[in-house]
């Protein structure tokens, strides 16, 4: 059996040996894709420091390594895309905003990083929790409302309400500490 450090050590050699060989061809793939080359190189490079760490554990699988690494690529994308969307509705609700009431720039900063952290605590949840939440915090439906519109029971509503909550507490703990 193999000692975690020596797991780390092996998959950290994996992980160099992988970006070695393929970060030119994952960055080419990217500036294709999204025909950006900064958005290209900080995704490759978030690719590979995603898989740094990743924790122990069981290396990854390498024997498809490109398939391995669009996949992790296109989830980084998907977040990119998602939170700039975030931020491109903060942004037009903000441009609505007199003068006069509008938050400072500091502030506006920290709203953007609450709302980046928020979306990704949602992006994490499944998919009928993410939307019972929201439709109950944004839309201000009624349990009932949700149970109905999304086919459920009232019980199930409330119970994936309940776990959005906790995992929001939970956020709110690791941002106070």
């Amino acid at each position: 059996m193999q000692s975690t450090s020596s797991a780390s050590h092996h998959s950290s050699q994996s992980i160099g040996h992988l970006y070695s060989h393929h970060h030119g061809w994952l960055q080419g793939w990217l500036r294709r894709r999204l025909g950006n080359a900064a958005d290209a190189a900080d995704l490759a490079q978030d690719t590979f420091v995603r898989l740094l760490s990743s924790g122990p554990g069981e290396p990854p699988d390498f024997t498809t390594p490109r398939a391995y690494l669009a996949t992790v690529a296109n989830r980084l994308t998907l977040n990119l895309y998602r939170r700039r969307s975030l931020e491109q509705a903060y942004l037009v609700a903000l441009a609505q905003t007199p003068q006069e009431l509008a938050p400072s720039l500091e502030h506006q900063a920290l709203v953007l990083e609450a709302l980046d952290e928020i979306d990704q605590l949602l992006a994490l949840l499944p998919a009928k929790t993410r939307q019972a939440f929201l439709m109950a915090q944004l839309e201000g439906y009624t349990q009932e409302e949700i149970a109905s519109r999304l086919d459920l029971s009232v019980r199930s509503v409330q119970r994936y309400l309940a776990r959005a909550f906790e995992e929001c507490i939970v956020l709110a703990s690791q941002c106070a500490a």
